[in-house]
């Protein structure tokens, strides 16, 4: 066949322009692939922030376990960190929030669609 020369760099250069968003979202992604992970940032994205302990509390996990999951987050830079007192608050880092709010805002959509 004949390929469209004119098409395919067309849908190159696209791709140039969005290949730092692309390698956004696949690190984030990736760090996302563990469940445990993934329920986090829904709470995060949900909530806005919270402490280790309120995330065990409701994943019935340990502090530790949760910290460590909180930490891989933490160094790949989906999430950021404060510190109010003793306390240390979690919410979704900005340069992920963008992209990664609507994808979970769209699985409490699917959850309550299916409890209808």
């Amino acid at each position: 066949m004949f390929a469209d020369t004119i098409h395919i760099q067309q849908c190159q250069t696209r791709l140039a322009h969005v290949e730092p968003a692309l390698q956004s979202l696949a690190a984030a992604l990736a760090l996302a692939g563990s469940e445990v992970r993934l329920k986090i940032l829904f709470l995060l994205a949900d909530e806005q922030q919270l402490c280790v302990c309120d995330i065990a509390d409701v994943l019935q996990m340990t502090v530790s376990a949760v910290s460590q999951h909180l930490r891989k987050l933490k160094d790949g830079g989906v999430l950021h960190a404060h510190k109010v007192g003793q306390t240390v608050f979690y919410a979704l880092g900005q340069p992920h929030l963008a992209i990664l709010r609507p994808l979970l805002a769209g699985l409490a959509a699917v959850s309550t669609a299916q409890s209808a």
